[in-house]
């Protein structure tokens, strides 16, 4: 197979970040992806597995072999009266999967329409918005043990999912490379359409009874509203995690602003990063090719020719504010390399 030198990763991360990668190549089979675990020890190089690159902020060049995921495919391998069982490539488009969903009428991912990235890389994020987590549909995954070379199946027990969070992020980083995915999915849809902005979009559309089609259109217009699209503006989507504080510290925010968000879980009160970072000042300011964007504050921007060092500089400059401000600290959801 074909392994490339010093290859400019520019067009494969959604920030738009122009660094290089030592060796570059793709694999678009399991065979194809131990070959190049092999090859990387040869190399004595680390191997560096790339999906769709919309969870990463490249700082430096890669001294690495870099594994671009194009494993693809759809296979249905499981089915019963409720349900059917999809195995999915860890190279497919996560949004071109959901749209596979919803034309065979085959619910449960459909409040994940348009987010960026890949297959592979969702279970690594539990990946969630509107309402609805990658665990709710998650069976199993197929991963190749960079040790070994055996092919391992990952039940949702054994992935751990937490929060944007799961065992490959923690204890097995770096351990395995996914190359497929196994949903479950509902042949009868329940439709979740109780979270606050589809509920409302729907009704500006007049649809009573949606179906998951409505759901996924509705998905779609409310992230096109809010989030810039990478194409044109380099981003990564919601770069910081939403934090859940305890109780107490919540009250003293309450008290000083009565309109804090504030949803409860079973750890505290969680409050939406967006409006931490709102009111601490930081909605909309530009630094020359780099900021926060003017109707997300969540999403931090790159305009074109910004650095990735400049990005993680203002992230941190974020952190420290809100913490300043009150009292929370905010956790990167992207991963800094």
């Amino acid at each position: 197979m074909n392994i490339q030198e010093n290859i400019s990763l520019l067009p494969f991360n959604t920030f738009g970040i122009d660094k290089n990668a030592r060796f570059f190549a793709q694999a678009k089979s399991t065979d194809e992806v131990k070959y190049l675990i092999r090859k990387s020890e040869e190399m004595h190089l680390p191997l560096f597995v790339l999906g769709g690159g919309s969870n990463i902020l490249l700082t430096k060049n890669l001294e690495a072999l870099v594994l671009k995921m194009e494993i693809k495919g759809f296979e249905l391998i499981g089915e019963n009266e409720k349900e059917i069982f999809l195995k999915v490539g860890a190279g497919e488009s996560w949004h071109d999967f959901v749209m596979y969903c919803i034309q065979n009428n085959w619910a449960g991912v459909e409040n994940l329409s348009l987010i960026p990235g890949t297959v592979g890389a969702s279970p690594m994020q539990n990946i969630g918005a509107y309402g609805v987590e990658i665990k709710e549909v998650f069976d199993h995954l197929e991963a190749v043990d960079r040790d070994t070379l055996e092919i391992k199946n990952f039940s949702s027990e054994e992935c751990r999912f937490g929060y944007r969070e799961s065992v490959f992020k923690n204890d097995l980083k770096e351990r395995y490379v996914i190359t497929h995915v196994v949903f479950h999915l509902s042949k009868a849809p329940v439709i979740n359409a109780e979270y606050g902005a589809i509920k409302q979009t729907l009704i500006e559309k007049g649809i009573e009874s949606p179906t998951i089609k409505d759901i996924s259109d509705a998905v779609i217009d409310i992230r096109r509203s809010k989030l810039p699209d990478p194409a044109r503006i380099g981003n990564a989507g919601s770069f910081f995690k939403n934090p859940t504080v305890p109780v107490p510290i919540f009250e003293k925010i309450k008290s000083a602003y009565p309109n804090v968000p504030g949803f409860s879980n079973e750890e505290g009160i969680k409050i939406p990063a967006a409006w931490l970072i709102e009111q601490a000042g930081w909605k909309g300011k530009r630094f020359e090719n780099i900021g926060v964007h003017q109707l997300q504050p969540l999403v931090l921007v790159n305009y074109g020719g910004g650095e990735g060092n400049e990005i993680k500089e203002l992230s941190s400059k974020i952190q420290e504010s809100v913490q300043k401000k009150f009292n929370v600290v905010l956790q990167p959801e992207v991963n800094f390399l």
